[in-house]
């Protein structure tokens, strides 16, 4: 029965021990381990230039007023990485850009991708009517992933995408990322 109170000294001692002294560095050393495991957090985001990403083959909307599907799948060939939350989209036309913006519904996951997974999100777009001022004929895609401003550009070849309240903002959304293929 002496072990429960050897245990109890034992711990205080060690409570004792990490509340002394402010003239050490020990709220240094718990910033530095604060910092390093944040560090290793974000090194486990998965890099842009270190996976694979096919736009398409997308369901592109006809038509003005018709609803298209773009799917973008990104391929892990590397070791084990994350994707959390929605990608970075911007376009352009020309000199304007905008964002697409993420689905206001959705709930993003964090996505673990093993080596050679694959994970997938889908731009939506309503079509929009050629010469419109509310439409953007866009060229570019940019794709970036979370954690990065490192970007990818891809052609945009699925027609004009109307715009809701003018070519600023347009009529498009994106899905988080999710699992793709089995």
């Amino acid at each position: 029965m002496r072990v429960l109170p050897i245990a109890v000294a034992v711990l205080a001692g060690a409570f004792a021990l990490t509340s002394c002294g402010d003239s050490g560095g020990g709220g240094d050393a718990h910033a530095a381990s604060t910092s390093a495991s944040a560090n290793a957090s974000a090194s486990t985001d998965c890099k842009i230039d270190e996976v694979g990403i096919q736009v398409g083959p997308a369901n592109a909307a006809q038509a003005a007023g018709d609803t298209g599907n773009v799917p973008v799948t990104i391929t892990n060939p590397g070791t084990q990485c994350t994707l959390e939350g929605f990608p970075g989209l911007e376009v352009r036309a020309g000199e304007t850009s905008t964002e697409i913006l993420p689905d206001k519904s959705a709930q993003p996951v964090k996505l673990p991708l093993a080596k050679d997974g694959a994970a997938s999100f889908t731009i939506t777009y309503v079509r929009g009517e050629g010469g419109d001022a509310k439409t953007l004929d866009l060229k570019t895609l940019k794709i970036s992933l979370p954690g990065s401003d490192k970007t990818q550009d891809f052609a945009w070849s699925f027609g004009p995408v109307a715009g809701k309240d003018g070519a600023g903002t347009l009529n498009a959304s994106t899905s988080p990322f999710q699992h793709a293929g089995d």
